[in-house]
């Protein structure tokens, strides 16, 4: 199944997406939550009447500019970083043996295709296209092999990173939590329909190819990834992991920098997940006090 969010008369709504259009859930099932975290808490009793809803005529075209953030505000967003051996290899950077991990703040989420922003304190704006993993269950220290338990589902994620600030210090968070700087989408596809190590994952800017890997090559795996957080924090539905990018990342494309500027157009796609895209714009440097 492809659960999404979408502006529906002026309100996100919860969405079933087909090959037809979507379906508007909770026009539907009205006790359905409006928000997809609660959705994911309460799966169990919705799932069977969710799926039921597949063979419905559809509400509607799935129309991008509608399509909001599956996830609005995620409890925590964990990334790991250097889980590609190319990209290791194109910042001459050695294979990790541990788990590199940083946060992304959970304001930096972005609607799959809305703009992205340029900061106005800096020009180094970088992409990285990844897989990102949706906690669906509450769970601590989860062993490696039952790591297909607490995955909800899966949608297509753009790390996007501000370099000069990312190597101004030893901790990436900040570099990466830039407003809009995590796009995702375009929809959550259910774990069930897809095997998360076995994807063609790519990215282009303004039409051509950067990235071109499968997520088979990533040195940590899934369950490795959460047997390490788990036994850290508690993780709960609604938590994202981003699992890492290939290499072919602007700062260093064809042995140089290729970085985006205002005007770009970044696209990152995943197979059977979707794609998501979006054009660079210059971010606000006026004050802004609520």
């Amino acid at each position: 199944m492809k659960l999404g969010m979408m502006n529906l008369g002026g309100r996100e709504q919860p969405v079933l997406i087909t090959d037809k259009g979507f379906i508007d859930i909770r026009k539907r099932l009205p006790d359905t939550p409006a928000a997809m975290i609660d959705i994911i808490r309460d799966w169990k009793r919705l799932a069977a009447p969710i799926e039921e809803l597949a063979g419905a005529a559809p509400d509607g075209a799935v129309e991008e500019a509608a399509l909001r953030a599956p996830i609005s505000r995620p409890g925590k967003i964990f990334a790991i970083g250097l889980n590609y051996a190319d990209h290791c290899e194109e910042g001459n950077l050695p294979v990790p043996d541990k788990q590199i991990w940083f946060t992304k703040a959970a304001t930096a989420v972005n609607a799959p295709f809305a703009p992205i922003e340029l900061p106005a304190c800096s020009d180094q704006l970088d992409y990285e296209v990844e897989l990102v993993a949706v906690i669906g269950r509450t769970c601590r220290n989860v062993p490696e092999e039952r790591f297909k338990e607490v995955v909800f589902g899966y949608c297509v994620g753009n790390d996007v990173s501000v370099r000069d600030w990312q190597f101004a210090t030893h901790q990436w968070s900040l570099s990466k939590s830039f407003d809009r700087s995590a796009p995702i989408g375009p929809w959550i596809t259910t774990a069930d329909a897809v095997d998360p190590h076995a994807l063609g994952i790519r990215s282009y800017v303004n039409g051509e190819l950067r990235q071109n890997s499968n997520t088979r090559h990533l040195i940590f795996k899934l369950g490795a990834m959460i047997a390490q957080l788990s036994q850290a924090m508690t993780l709960e539905p609604g938590d994202l992991i981003f699992t890492g990018t290939p290499g072919g990342v602007g700062m260093v494309w064809k042995g140089e920098p290729h970085l985006l500027k205002a005007g770009d157009r970044s696209r990152v796609e995943i197979d059977e997940l979707g794609a998501i895209e979006a054009v660079v714009e210059n971010g606000p440097a006026a004050v802004m006090i609520a």
